[in-house]
C-alpha cells in the first residue's frame, strides 16, 4: 500500500486487518483476541500472538506522526504506532483502554515485553509520534499535535539493526471481540529529534 504522506511503501503483516486508505485516513481492524505481547512471566510468543500490522522501511532518521482514534470497548483495545526490529525485538506506542480508561501506553519487547502507562487521554483521539535518531528511538504523545509530551526513549540493538527497522501501524484487541482503528493526518519527517523533553 502507498500513502502519499510516506516516502516508502507499506506491507501487511499478521492477520488480515482490512486496511484501507481514503481521503487522508488510514483505517484497519483487529479481530478478537489479536495482540502482540510476550508476557514477562515467561510464556513464549505463540504463533497466535499476532495482530494486523501495516509496515514499511524508512531510510535514515525520521519522525512518523499520526492522530489516532480507536473503538475502545474492551481492556487492551488499541490503535498503535508500531516499530519492528526482530521477532522478539519490537515496540508499541498505543492509544489503549487500560483497563477502563483511554491511556497512552507503551510496550518495549526485548525477548519479553514490558508494559507502561504514560497519561490518560481525555478526548476521542491523541497524537502519537515515533522518532529515530541514529540507533535511538523516542516515543512522544500530544493532545493537539503541536506540543509534545516525552513518553520514552530506548534502543533495540545496535545501529545496524535500528537502521533496518520497520515502522507503521497496528490494531489490537487482546481481550475483546475486535477493535477498529483510524490514523488521521499522517505526517512523516525525514529527520530525527534533538531535545526530547522541550515539547517540540
Amino acid at each position: 500500500m502507498l500513502l502519499p504522506e510516506l516516502p516508502f511503501p507499506l506491507r501487511e503483516f499478521g492477520p488480515d486487518g482490512g486496511w484501507s486508505y481514503e481521503n487522508g485516513v488510514l483505517t484497519g481492524r483487529a479481530g478478537a483476541g489479536q495482540d502482540r505481547f510476550v508476557p514477562p512471566g515467561g510464556a513464549a510468543l505463540a504463533p497466535a500472538s499476532d495482530a494486523p500490522r501495516l509496515l514499511g522501511a524508512p531510510e535514515g532518521d525520521f519522525q512518523l506522526i499520526a492522530r489516532v482514534r480507536a473503538e475502545l470497548r474492551a481492556p487492551g483495545d488499541a490503535g498503535v504506532l508500531y516499530l519492528h526490529v526482530g521477532e522478539r525485538e519490537w515496540a508499541k506506542l498505543c492509544l489503549e483502554l487500560s483497563p477502563d480508561r483511554p491511556y497512552v501506553c507503551t510496550v518495549v519487547t526485548r525477548g519479553y515485553s514490558d508494559d507502561a502507562n504514560a497519561f490518560e487521554v481525555r478526548g476521542e483521539y491523541v497524537w502519537l509520534r515515533i522518532a529515530r535518531t541514529g540507533k535511538v528511538f523516542a516515543f512522544h504523545a500530544s493532545v493537539d499535535g503541536v506540543r509534545w509530551t516525552f513518553v520514552r526513549v530506548f534502543t533495540l540493538g545496535e545501529e545496524r539493526a535500528a537502521r533496518a527497522a520497520l515502522v507503521g501501524f497496528m490494531a489490537q484487541s487482546p481481550k475483546g471481540e475486535g477493535c477498529g482503528v483510524r490514523f488521521e493526518q499522517v505526517r512523516f519527517r525525514e529527520y530525527g529529534l534533538g531535545a526530547l523533553r522541550d515539547g517540540s
